[in-house]
């Protein structure tokens, strides 16, 4: 089974606090690969605040897009991953501040995020939102968005060996079973 883990929970469940204190325990390099575009102020200060938060030692990686590129690029045995978050990933892909969705372009990468995801020798631990237990969204839009966020919450966390539910601050982990043969 991977090592890879998905951390998931609604807005301001502790997701990004939780996979903190496991890279803190981690014995080699650590990386967050930074998914948020600053499109304005209050993102640019959200940005900012999670990079005065993180420890000194944690390198940053940026990629909006090119997800599976830069997990490749980082891939090293030794090296833990923490892609903070899949939530914004996917917004940049289908809600994009400044442009119209990339349908064909989040087909590509999401299938290459899942092809490579198996063959990483780096163990990532991916954040992600949620929000499947909400009101139904009112448009068209956000009803794909949140169906396409549950289908791949789905997917990697069937790539994954830990998932973690965090609620309220508290987290509540258990490795991922194999449903393959269920």
């Amino acid at each position: 089974m991977s090592a890879h883990h998905l951390i998931v929970g609604g807005q301001r469940s502790g997701k990004s606090r939780q996979a903190e204190a496991l890279a803190l325990r981690w014995p080699g390099r650590v990386s967050v690969v930074a998914t948020a575009r600053a499109a304005d102020d209050e993102m640019r200060a959200r940005i900012e605040h999670h990079r005065a938060m993180r420890p000194a030692h944690f390198h940053t990686l940026e990629a909006p897009l090119a997800l599976s590129a830069a997990l490749q690029a980082a891939d090293d045995a030794q090296h833990l991953l923490v892609v903070d978050c899949l939530t914004l990933w996917l917004v940049n892909w289908l809600m994009p501040m400044d442009g119209e969705p990339d349908l064909a372009g989040w087909a590509a990468e999401r299938a290459a995020l899942l092809d490579v995801l198996p063959r990483l020798r780096a163990q990532v631990i991916f954040v992600s939102n949620e929000v499947g237990w909400g009101v139904s969204p009112m448009s068209r839009e956000a009803r794909h968005y949140v169906d396409e966020l549950g289908r791949l919450n789905q997917d990697i966390a069937r790539r994954c060996g830990q998932l973690t539910l965090m609620v309220a601050g508290q987290a509540w982990s258990r490795p991922v079973e194999d449903m393959t043969h269920a």
